[in-house]
C-alpha cells in the first residue's frame, strides 16, 4: 500500500481524527470488541475480492482496472455458474487467473431458482435459491465441478449444504484436487457462531457472512472458528444496499482473516449474464475495483498496519491451467 501512501499531499499530518473528536465531546464511544489474532496462512489479516465478474471479457477489464488504479485483486466470483461458460471460456479465465495470482470462483450449477419447480421465484422463495432440487441436480453439479477443474479452475461457489459434504468427500478420497477452495456462497450465509462452524464441519474453505452483522456479531463468529470470513462491504440492492467501505478496516481488525468483497448498489443485476451484458458487466466491475481502492485508502488512514495477501499467496485457490 506504500504507492497510495505517498499519494498523499506532501506534509500533510493527520492531526485529528473522528475518534478523538468524539472522545472529545465528552460522548461515550462503543464498547471495544476484541481484535481477531487469525490470519492467513501467508500472515495478512485481508484479501480483495471482486464479485460477479462473468466470464473472460469481465476478469480481463478486472485485472486492467486493478493495474491502473495500483491495487492488488486477489479472487473475484462468479455468480451465474460455471456451466453457462464453454470449455474455450473456462480454460480462458483459469489461464488468466493463473497469470495473475488470482483466485478464480465460479457458482456451481444448476440451481433451484432455475429450475422447472417455481418456489424459489415465488416473493418468500429467496432462501432455495441456491439449493439443489434432487439427485438429478446433485449429478449436475459434481458433473459441472469436475467439467471446470478439467480446464484448471481451483474455486467454486457452493450455495447447498448437502453438495458441499458430498464434493468435500470426494476430495478427501483424491477424486478432486486437493487444491479447490469451496466457498460458502452468500445464500447460505450463516448468521451465528454455531451454523458458522456447522457450515466448516461440513468443509467449507471459506464463508460468506450477512453484510449486515454488527463488530460484535462477527466477533462471535471469528471466537468459534479461524476459517476466513467473507464479508460484502457493499451489497447489490437485492441483498440490502449496504455500503460499509469505509469501515473496512474495523471490520478487518475483527474478522481477519476477511475477504472483503465489493458489490455495487443501484447497479443491474447480471445473473445469468451473456454476451448481451458483458458491456455492463465489465463496467460494473471496473466501478467495484475503484470501490475497492477507495476502501484501501481508508485502510490506510486507519493506521492499524492491516496487510493484505499478494498474487497467489498461499490459500488462494489460483486456477492451474494445463501448459
Amino acid at each position: 500500500m506504500t504507492d497510495r501512501a505517498e499519494d498523499q499531499p506532501a506534509g500533510r499530518e493527520r492531526q485529528v481524527t473522528g475518534a478523538a473528536a468524539v472522545a472529545g465531546s465528552g460522548l461515550v464511544a462503543e464498547p471495544p470488541v476484541p481484535l481477531s489474532q487469525a490470519r492467513f496462512p501467508d500472515g495478512a489479516h485481508f484479501r480483495i475480492e471482486i464479485p460477479s465478474v462473468e466470464g473472460p471479457a469481465v476478469l480481463r477489464a478486472v485485472v486492467a482496472a486493478a493495474v491502473e488504479r495500483r491495487i492488488t485483486v486477489n479472487r473475484v466470483s462468479q455468480g451465474s455458474g460455471a456451466m453457462l461458460l464453454s470449455a474455450a471460456e473456462l480454460r480462458e479465465m483459469a489461464r488468466i487467473g493463473a497469470d495473475s495470482g488470482i483466485e478464480v470462483s465460479l457458482f456451481v450449477g444448476p440451481r433451484e431458482e432455475w429450475d422447472i419447480g417455481r418456489a424459489a421465484g415465488s416473493p418468500d422463495g429467496q432462501t432455495l435459491a441456491g439449493r439443489l432440487r434432487g439427485t438429478r441436480q446433485l449429478r449436475y453439479a459434481v458433473d459441472d465441478i469436475c467439467r471446470a477443474a478439467e480446464q484448471g479452475i481451483r474455486g467454486f461457489l457452493v450455495g447447498d449444504p448437502g453438495l458441499l459434504h458430498l464434493v468435500t468427500g470426494l476430495q478427501a478420497s483424491g477424486q478432486l484436487p486437493a487444491s479447490i477452495v469451496w466457498k460458502v456462497s452468500a445464500v447460505l450465509a450463516p448468521s451465528n457462531p454455531l451454523s458458522f462452524r456447522q457450515l466448516e464441519l461440513l468443509g467449507g474453505s471459506t464463508i460468506n457472512v450477512p453484510s449486515d452483522l454488527t463488530l460484535g456479531q462477527i466477533a462471535e463468529m471469528r471466537a468459534a472458528s479461524a476459517l476466513p470470513i467473507d464479508l460484502y462491504v457493499e451489497t447489490p440492492d437485492a441483498m440490502g444496499g449496504i455500503v460499509r467501505g469505509h469501515e473496512a478496516a474495523d471490520l478487518i481488525s475483527v474478522a481477519a482473516p476477511m475477504y472483503t468483497k465489493f458489490g455495487l448498489r443501484n447497479s443491474r443485476p447480471l445473473y445469468p449474464s451473456g454476451l448481451h451484458l458483458t458491456d455492463e458487466a465489465a463496467a460494473i466491475a471496473r466501478e467495484k475495483v475503484r470501490r475497492a481502492a477507495v476502501s484501501l485508502e481508508w485502510i490506510d488512514r486507519s493506521g492499524l498496519g492491516l496487510t493484505q495477501s499478494q498474487p497467489g499467496a498461499k490459500g488462494l485457490g489460483v486456477p492451474e491451467p494445463s501448459r
